[in-house]
């Protein structure tokens, strides 16, 4: 299976650079379109429900402190992609990817995956939190569209 950084790299390979808010929400709609799409995660990494939205903590370990990404700084495996999963992504960058960060995080948060998640945790508005999104959350969710 493909690990959070081969999704970001090969992203990074069609638009860079790209805000780090902007690559996490893209990251987190490639796996969403993909557990409905193609029955199957695109990477095993958990999705957590931060303040500002769905972010994956290994990727945010990797370019925290950084505004705009061009690059990661750990060697990714794009080529661990299937070409269904590439098709996956390419459609989640042709729906989101001119959309703002600020955008994308907004949209996050009036989508049930993110809302739920926080609320199990009891967190509130703005809260800082790393509750876990789940792939059922997001199956059902995103399936129902």
């Amino acid at each position: 299976m493909a690990k959070v950084i081969d999704v970001a790299s090969y992203i990074l390979g069609k638009i860079s650079p790209i805000p780090a808010m902007k690559l996490q929400k893209l990251v987190y709609y490639s796996q969403a379109w993909s557990l409905v799409w193609d029955d199957a995660p695109l990477f095993e990494e958990p999705i957590e429900a931060w303040a500002n939205g769905p972010v994956v903590r290994d990727l945010f370990d990797l370019h925290k402190g950084e505004f705009l990404i061009k690059s990661l700084p750990v060697k990714a495996h794009a080529s661990r992609l299937t070409s269904t999963q590439q098709e996956t992504i390419d459609a989640v960058l042709k729906e989101y990817g001119n959309k703002s960060s600020q955008w994308l995080s907004d949209l996050t948060h009036l989508e049930s995956p993110w809302i739920n998640a926080r609320q199990k945790a009891g967190l509130v508005d703005g809260e800082r939190g790393n509750a876990v999104i789940t792939h059922d959350d997001m199956y059902q969710y995103y399936s129902a569209l």
